[in-house]
């Protein structure tokens, strides 16, 4: 029982009809990612608990750490070669890359996943990383990047 002084709103208990508590809790999980995302000042993507500013600077982050790894045999990193396939990033920071080896004999075909999880793992913010070697499609050197080309003395 109050004495009929009003209670201030911020200390009153959330019902399901007020309270950001109450209205979080019948929103569905693509809303409430969404929501956090603009809530922390960036653009919200559909579907992600990240911003779109937050998946970009992964993202870069992400490639310029793909850029340190180098096939031994040839003068070119492996995402400039074209040998990184995928590379996808959950709401928890977890990464999972595909990639793929100039050819399937490759003398390090063992190590190099191995060299890319080690890089990807070290960007900050990033949490378990995954590497699978996949071969379809198969690589072929329309996949390298101009500078890969230039490298490479193949224009």
């Amino acid at each position: 029982m109050t004495d009929g002084t009003p209670i201030p709103e911020d200390t009153r208990p959330a019902t399901l009809a007020e309270g950001p508590e109450a209205r979080e809790a019948v929103q569905p999980e693509e809303a409430k990612a969404e929501a956090l995302a603009v809530a922390e000042g960036g653009t919200a993507v559909e579907g992600s608990a990240l911003s779109q500013e937050e998946l970009d600077e992964l993202t870069a982050s992400i490639v310029q750490a793909l850029k340190t790894v180098y096939d031994p045999e040839i003068p070119a990193d492996i995402y400039e070669l074209g040998l990184i396939y995928r590379v996808d990033i959950s709401d928890c920071r977890d990464i999972e890359v595909d990639m793929t080896l100039t050819a399937p004999g490759c003398p390090v075909a063992g190590e190099m996943p191995v060299w890319v999880e080690n890089a990807v793992r070290a960007v900050p913010g990033v949490g378990e990383v995954k590497v699978n070697l996949v071969f379809d499609p198969p690589w072929d050197m329309s996949r390298m990047s101009d500078e890969a080309r230039l490298a490479l003395n193949m224009f």
